[in-house]
């Protein structure tokens, strides 16, 4: 398929025109479309669900590989638990239900998800207290440096805050990801308030896997976080900024700064460091939801973190938006914000 328009791609519904368009529903597909770039010199992007990517109004020149492999299958039982491989291109939320529906726990926090389980090992995906890196064993790539297919470890897969060597990374094409589940019906211990809140019961405590997954979809719909078609919140890439991590020194001026914007939530984070959310972060620099910018483009009336495209918007709108919000969180407390998803063939 030729130059067609990348907006039907994207969970933004956002991006221009790509050089070529082609599908790969097996992994060896996939390897071959990459490889057959290489030889040209030709640049190749790689979609699947499209719900962490910001892609220009310019498109992307090379070539767009759509994703669309899928498979679930249980490789072994053990002590450990159970070692359960996924396709790349599996719809990330379909596998939950799946694992779930062969009453196996672990990933149940992370129910709702938009996108594909192959892009959950490159932002290191999480919400509610857990993160992909907590139960993937092993992730399976085709190396376009040594043009093999590898199986890279956990300590290999370099994980860290919304972050993996896969990351801004074009040499790693994700083909499977092994998980490392509990064969059990009862949840992961909840470590996250909201969560422990919405359950009744206090953060460490287990309760029915099924039932975690149940308050997780309510809770991101009631955020917008849930892909609807008839709600335009749903139009985002979910949170577009990271929650800052800060020095020491850096939240006590923060604190310094705070002067009637109250004391702000905050978590200790690894080495004497403090997490902040960059919601709230937001808000008090004066954005509320629903904030409009121009040509289409707003802050979700659900939740902070969320920029939206309402219908008839440009990237560039989008990303005008976001310069705001960043330059007027950075005015009044200091703070720079760092996008959260890929940006393809653009930049803050």
């Amino acid at each position: 398929m030729h130059a067609s328009s990348l907006e039907a791609y994207t969970t933004l519904r956002l991006g221009g025109k790509a050089g070529a368009v082609t599908v790969a529903s097996e992994p060896d597909e996939a390897v071959a479309t990459v490889r057959s770039a290489a030889r040209r010199g030709e640049p190749v992007l790689v979609l699947a669900g499209g719900s962490n990517v910001v892609i220009g109004d310019d498109g992307f020149p090379g070539t767009v590989l759509l994703l669309r492999t899928r498979g679930v299958k249980i490789v072994k039982r053990d002590s450990r638990g159970v070692l359960v491989r996924v396709a790349a291109g599996e719809p990330w939320d379909e596998f939950v239900a799946t694992t779930l529906g062969d009453g196996l726990a672990g990933l149940e926090a992370l129910s709702g998800i938009p996108g594909s389980a192959g892009a959950t090992p490159i932002q290191n995906v999480g919400a509610y207290g857990t993160e992909v890196a907590r139960t993937i064993e092993a992730v399976h790539v085709y190396d376009r440096e040594a043009d093999e297919v590898k199986e890279l470890s956990l300590p290999e897969c370099g994980f860290a805050y919304r972050s993996s060597v896969f990351k801004n990374n074009d040499r790693w094409l994700v083909l499977e990801v092994d998980f490392r589940l509990d064969d059990a019906t009862v949840s992961a211990p909840v470590r996250y308030a909201e969560l422990a809140r919405q359950l009744g019961v206090e953060i460490g405590e287990r309760v029915g896997a099924d039932r975690v997954r149940e308050t997780v979809l309510k809770l991101r719909a009631s955020k917008g976080m849930v892909l609807d078609p008839e709600d335009l919140d749903t139009r985002s890439v979910g949170s577009f900024f990271t929650n800052p991590v800060l020095s020491a020194q850096q939240w006590a001026e923060v604190q310094d700064r705070l002067v009637d914007a109250g004391e702000p939530p905050s978590w200790p984070a690894p080495n004497g460091t403090v997490k902040v959310p960059a919601a709230w972060l937001i808000e008090k620099a004066g954005f509320a939801k629903g904030y409009a910018g121009r040509d289409g483009v707003a802050i979700s009336s659900k939740h902070t973190l969320a920029l939206t495209h309402r219908g008839g918007g440009s990237t560039e709108a989008l990303l005008d938006l976001a310069r705001e919000i960043r330059d007027g969180v950075r005015d009044r407390f200091g703070v720079v914000l760092h996008p959260e998803p890929v940006l393809v063939n653009c930049a803050l």
